[in-house]
């Protein structure tokens, strides 16, 4: 369990590593053109997700996101307890991950983020973006394609970045994170609590889905 938190803690600490610091560079690389800051930091968070994933998978099962840990646990009848180590874990790599970036981008370590995401079309994107990231994960889970689930989830951070209004946080460790870092990424304080609470409606959205087209079977049970 040791090593399972300190995977949670350090792959957590570079996917905020990889979000903040790609906006932070897509801003300066392209000032003036926000579609062209989104595609760059899109393009590097779904490369670097995938590589987190690939890498922490076999230590923590690289879920970096308390609504992948909350569902695991309620899909596949795990211990409650993995929540008390993992979610921390995420909560605190985040936040180093995006006051990492902005060191790196020689920012302020800590500046409130002052971006405002507020508004009906925002919350129901990160309902949308959660509930599919959850069917993503754990269709290929239960369907014995967990191999697979890199480079799904890469591709579909990637490709929710735009046709969602919110950029697809879809995950409230992130979100903590990102209210650290007054830069492309950033949220404000006042907006984190409603996207978590809209990550959370789309995690049990996205598990109710997977128990009604993926019923878990004996095989999976036992590979569980």
């Amino acid at each position: 369990m040791v090593r399972a938190a300190a995977g949670e803690l350090l792959g957590s600490a570079g996917l905020a590593a990889v979000v903040v610091g790609s906006g932070i560079a897509a801003q300066r690389l392209s000032p003036g053109d926000t579609g062209l800051q989104l595609f760059e930091n899109a393009v590097a968070t779904a490369l670097g997700l995938t590589v987190l994933i690939l890498v922490f998978a076999s230590v923590s099962g690289a879920h970096f996101n308390p609504v992948v840990t909350l569902s695991d646990i309620v899909l596949h009848r795990r211990a409650w307890s993995t929540a008390a180590v993992y979610l921390p874990a995420q909560v605190l790599g985040c936040i180093a991950g995006a006051v990492l970036a902005d060191l790196m981008f020689a920012v302020p370590a800590v500046s409130w983020s002052t971006t405002d995401r507020s508004g009906v079309p925002l919350l129901l994107s990160e309902v949308v973006a959660t509930a599919g990231l959850i069917v993503v994960i754990f269709a290929l889970v239960r369907t014995d394609r967990s191999s697979l689930a890199a480079p799904a989830v890469g591709a579909y951070i990637g490709a929710a970045y735009f046709f969602t209004s919110s950029t697809s946080f879809a995950n409230p460790a992130i979100t903590v994170g990102r209210m650290f870092t007054d830069t492309f990424a950033g949220i404000a304080p006042a907006s984190v609590l409603p996207f978590i609470g809209a990550q959370l409606v789309g995690a049990a959205l996205g598990a109710a889905v997977i128990v009604l087209l993926y019923p878990i079977t004996r095989a999976v049970a036992e590979a569980s």
